[in-house]
């Protein structure tokens, strides 16, 4: 994969990520999901002015690492698997870090993930971040419905985030995110 320009990397079409999620061992239900991630996060990246295929792309794999666990560590597998697949690191940032609208050094020690941050930094992972917040499933919700599971799960400090990063992404919009589909 190398791209127009010397030391790019081509990024993978729709249709190559989902035969990498498939090799990579996920299932119908995961390769669903992160395809309706990725059409949602495509819509608010028109929007607000992100990369557009960078957040297909990152929208397709996000969920790459739940080839081997569906817990919170599926972010560091599949930037294991990413890295080893040689995706630019535009893609790679983008799985690390889209979990629970980001988590802190302190966090992550108690998840067991590496101690550091996983917060989303630029626009392409917050929008795809933001995006796998609003898909239940394979199915859209509103950021009220998002909030509220994060709340009843005991994660109040994550719910915030979630709702922060809706009025940022809300706001470069021009218009609520909930109000695009």
């Amino acid at each position: 994969m190398t791209g127009a320009k010397a030391g790019q990397r081509r990024l993978p079409s729709k249709d190559d990520c989902i035969e990498l999620l498939r090799q990579s061992g996920c299932g119908d239900d995961v390769i669903r999901h992160c395809e309706t991630v990725s059409d949602l996060a495509v819509k608010i990246a028109r929007k607000c002015g992100a990369d557009v295929e960078v957040v297909m792309v990152g929208g397709m794999l996000h969920d790459l690492g739940r080839s081997k666990t569906h817990g919170i560590q599926h972010a560091v597998e599949g930037v294991k698997i990413a890295e080893e697949k040689g995706l630019p690191q535009s893609v790679v940032r983008i799985i690390e870090r889209h979990v629970g609208a980001g988590i802190t050094r302190a966090e992550a020690r108690k998840l067991g993930l590496p101690e550091k941050d996983f917060f989303p930094l630029s626009l392409e992972e917050k929008v795809v971040s933001h995006a796998d917040k609003l898909i239940d499933g394979s199915k859209r919700t509103s950021v009220k419905v998002a909030v509220s599971r994060f709340v009843r799960q005991g994660l109040p400090d994550v719910a915030m985030r979630v709702l922060k990063q809706h009025e940022e992404l809300s706001e470069l919009c021009g218009m609520n995110v909930d109000d695009i589909y």
